[in-house]
């Protein structure tokens, strides 16, 4: 192979990643809306120290929010930038069907929410994976509109309005 056309791969392979990064406005626009933005840390529903959009993790100091933590405007939208990102790349390694944004982005919002761990185990997951159709899968949605408050797992109905959100996100 002469040194032209390794040249024009190289360029070709870099405009082509350019191209393919994922556009997840429609993810972090559903996260803005359900999470809200606080810049003090405060104990969420579930009494889990949290700052920021929905935020659980210090990325900055590499460790949990904490009750003293505050931020500013800048901060809140790095860290939910970097935990969808975070987010994204952990699905499409988990995901083994293929999938369109819509689906991603519903998939995002809700990894975002409940957690990798919980999303890997989940069986909305196991059934997407086993081809299972589109609206079967989006049933599991709704399996996830509940929080621990006061030891006792209850629904949320803002966990509801989400999930429903996501559901027909992901159906489109």
């Amino acid at each position: 192979m002469n040194k032209q056309y390794k040249k024009y791969i190289i360029i070709g392979s870099v405009l082509l990643l350019l191209f393919m990064k994922t556009n997840t406005s429609t993810a972090e626009t559903i996260i803005k809306k359900f999470e809200g933005k606080r810049l003090k840390a405060y104990k969420d529903s579930a009494n889990i120290y949290t700052i920021g959009y929905g935020t659980t993790y210090n990325i900055d100091e590499k460790r949990p929010v904490i009750s003293t933590d505050v931020i500013n405007d800048e901060t809140a939208l790095r860290w939910l930038k970097i935990a969808i990102q975070d987010k994204v790349k952990a699905i499409k390694e988990i995901v083994k069907v293929p999938i369109n944004q819509n689906q991603l982005d519903s998939l995002t919002s809700l990894a975002y929410n409940i957690g990798l761990t919980n999303f890997k185990n989940s069986t909305l997951l196991k059934l997407l994976n086993a081809g299972e159709n589109k609206q079967k899968v989006s049933e599991q949605f709704l399996r996830w509109n509940k929080a621990t408050v006061n030891g006792k797992l209850v629904e949320l109905v803002g966990l509801t309005n989400r999930r429903k959100l996501e559901q027909e996100l992901f159906l489109k």
